[in-house]
């Protein structure tokens, strides 16, 4: 069946169904359910699902054959994920500085004037989309799809009132009276003028609306890396 297999594909990739729905624009649950109820997926949502995921197997998908992924690198000790826009494209090679928050006092001096700041290390990973920067995150709203100690690879947002792509996952420094909170929340429109809605992956922490001028940096998460080690 398609969808078992669109269902071991999620699986490998280490993503939830709701980021995969919410990558595709398809409504919450079609295809979590279409899975676990082995029903078939349209031909639409199969070509969307091709179209986001190049590195699925167009063969395999269809008829089972082959390998599940056109380039199955085995990074060894780690797992990177992509979070691509469709207007996206790959960089075959580049170097992302790799910045500790605490030494550089947070987002928003970062964002300002990141020539200030000296990186820990570089980050080098071929066919990965545009990055400014990578940060290790903080916290469990994201889990599972992030945990405490992942890096995240980012685009800064320099419009924040006019450069969300509603639905994406971003790095927020948010002001809280007076003090910066920063987060890695899905970012939904609210209905409240001038709100805006931040979704946790974590069923366990309730959404939570703020006034979009207390957001005070922004950046695109366009791959996290997560450090997998043998104890």
């Amino acid at each position: 069946m398609v969808s078992e297999r669109v269902g071991k594909y999620i699986e490998a990739k280490g993503i939830s169904f709701y980021a995969f729905e919410n990558s595709l624009e398809a409504s919450r649950g079609s295809i979590s359910k279409a899975v676990k109820d082995r029903k078939s997926i349209g031909s639409n949502m199969l070509e969307k699902i091709l179209a986001k995921y190049t590195d699925l197997n167009p063969t395999w998908l269809l008829t089972g054959e082959g390998d599940m992924l056109i380039d199955d690198q085995a990074w060894q000790g780690s797992h990177v994920k992509a979070y691509m826009l469709k207007t996206d494209n790959n960089v075959e090679s580049q170097q992302i500085p790799l910045y500790d928050l605490e030494a550089v006092a947070g987002l928003v001096p970062l964002f300002s004037d990141n020539k200030a700041f000296q990186p820990v290390d570089h980050i080098m990973i071929p066919h990965l989309p545009k990055c400014d920067g990578a940060v290790y995150v903080t916290g469990d709203s994201m889990y599972p799809l992030l945990k405490s100690g992942d890096i995240v690879m980012y685009k800064e947002i320099n419009d924040i009132a006019n450069g969300i792509f509603w639905g994406e996952m971003y790095l927020l420094s948010i002001d809280l009276a007076g003090e910066e909170y920063i987060t890695v929340k899905y970012i939904q429109k609210a209905q409240e003028e001038g709100h805006i809605r931040l979704v946790s992956e974590n069923r366990h922490h309730q959404d939570k609306e703020i006034r979009l001028d207390h957001v005070k940096a922004l950046a695109l998460v366009k791959a996290s890396i997560r450090i997998n080690a043998m104890h």
